[in-house]
């Protein structure tokens, strides 16, 4: 029951086999045995998931269901306000912010019939102060499910590591460069990254008001696709949030062309790069697979100064009044007083290169479905070491700078097992707005391995 896709446990729920109550109260106790085992869990909502599971039961067995999301259990990384609880933002200075509203998504999802179960953990400011090693939050590094001794990746690292665990079926991350990828891919989840201005941001911790985006993670991409389908949307209270239509459409398709990035694989573990070989090899029985040179652009130097600055500025009061020092990592205590010093010159031109590098990845992507690369270049790194971000100077990340530079969407999901038995993972990414054809790809990818369907011993 606690790793069965959410399809699969709507029908149940639809049929009356099983009850939101029982969902709840079975998620609900997994949380608060388990969470505390893989520091994912901030908080346990149980009084407000049990009366949105009880009016969820009442309204199903009156015959007013509502879709696919209707009492399922789900959890939301803690960037996301929700009323009656805190947001803490992963980040001790914050830990007892409390909003008296919902965040939009907190609002669609429960007008789904979802049941919010969960606060979830996450690197402190989502990241965007230049962590480097998992402690980066108050509440502990998040354990990954697969390995005591591992990390699950950042930032969404507590939603994460509470749908590898089984401690809820489906959980809600941000994504500002790799926080919905990396986790996914460490954790063996299927995860998606919307196109910028496909959800809503209203009520989500702002760090990089250009290029943030919320997406679902779960156990497969058609999981993703169904919580989509409830988050997307305009928002009068999210200017960024675009009318454009959306409906998921789970409908087969059986041809896809796909490019793969010269050289894509540089860098990547053996492991890594013999899984993502082997999946180029399922991907060529589902339609094309052509190699692709990118036009030379500095695609991680645009998209990081853009990050850094905008971080630079949506934290500007707790810079200036010195209460990053209450942060958790050393690093995020110093590291953004240099990014003040960013000049607003260089600002300028990475936004104007932002627009040339948009219309060339829009061309490249023009003759594919879907670029394809390894979801990351390695398993999940081990705890207490630090790690190379994918923000940092030194980092070779082209399909992240790019993808979120231009907010482009994608998908990660699993793709084997590395040395270490940790996960590995592919990526997607489409044109803009074309979420359907990536998830359609990831779904036919999924149908013919088994990967998605493997999970960790849990004890």
């Amino acid at each position: 029951m606690i790793f069965t896709p959410v399809r699969e446990l709507a029908g149940l729920v639809r049929a009356r086999k099983v009850s939101p109550v029982e969902l709840a109260e079975l998620y609900l106790d997994r949380l608060e045995r388990l969470g505390p085992k893989y520091n994912a869990v901030v908080t346990v909502m149980r009084e407000h998931a049990l009366t949105q599971a009880r009016r969820a039961e009442g309204e199903i067995a009156a015959g007013d269901y509502r879709g696919p999301l209707h009492g399922i259990p789900y959890g939301a990384k803690d960037l996301l306000a929700t009323a009656g609880a805190p947001t803490t933002w992963g980040a001790a200075p914050y830990k007892d912010q409390r909003f008296d509203f919902d965040a939009t998504v907190i609002r669609k999802l429960e007008e789904a019939g979802a049941v919010l179960v969960a606060k979830l953990a996450m690197i402190e400011l989502a990241g965007g102060m230049g962590y480097r090693q998992p402690t980066a939050s108050f509440t502990g590094p998040c354990i990954n499910p697969w390995d005591a001794n591992a990390w699950t990746g950042g930032s969404s690292s507590g939603s994460c590591a509470a749908v590898a665990a089984g401690l809820v079926p489906f959980a809600i991350g941000s994504e500002t460069w790799g926080s919905i990828l990396s986790p996914a891919g460490y954790c063996g989840l299927s995860g998606l990254r919307p196109t910028y201005g496909r959800v809503s941001r209203h009520g989500a911790m702002a760090l990089c008001w250009t290029l943030d985006k919320l997406g679902p993670l779960g156990q497969t991409a058609d999981d993703c696709g169904l919580v989509l389908d409830a988050m997307a949307g305009a928002d009068p209270r999210d200017p960024t949030a675009s009318d454009r239509p959306y409906r998921y459409d789970a409908a087969d398709r059986k041809r896809f062309s796909f490019g793969v990035i010269t050289n894509v694989t540089d860098g990547c573990e053996a492991a890594v790069t013999e899984n993502f070989t082997r999946s180029l090899g399922v991907l060529r029985k589902m339609g094309t697979v052509e190699e692709v040179t990118l036009p030379d652009l500095p695609y991680e130097q645009i998209t990081r100064t853009i990050l850094q600055v905008e971080a630079a500025s949506a934290f500007e009061d707790l810079i200036e009044s010195g209460g990053i020092a209450g942060l958790t990592a050393p690093e995020d205590r110093t590291t953004p007083y240099a990014r003040d010093a960013i000049l607003a010159k260089d600002y300028l031109k990475a936004m104007r290169l932002r627009g040339v590098m948009a219309r060339e990845i829009d061309r490249v992507l023009g003759r594919f479905d879907a670029l394809v690369a390894p979801g990351r270049i390695n398993e999940a790194p081990v705890l207490g070491q630090e790690f190379r971000s994918a923000i940092s100077a030194t980092a070779k990340d082209v399909m992240g700078a790019v993808g979120n530079g231009a907010g482009l969407p994608a998908v990660c999901v699993p793709n084997g097992f590395g040395a270490r038995g940790l996960p590995t993972s592919i990526q997607l990414m489409g044109r803009a707005w074309e979420e359907n054809t990536i998830l359609a790809a990831a779904r036919v990818y999924q149908s013919l391995t088994d990967w998605h369907t493997r999970h960790p011993k849990l004890g």
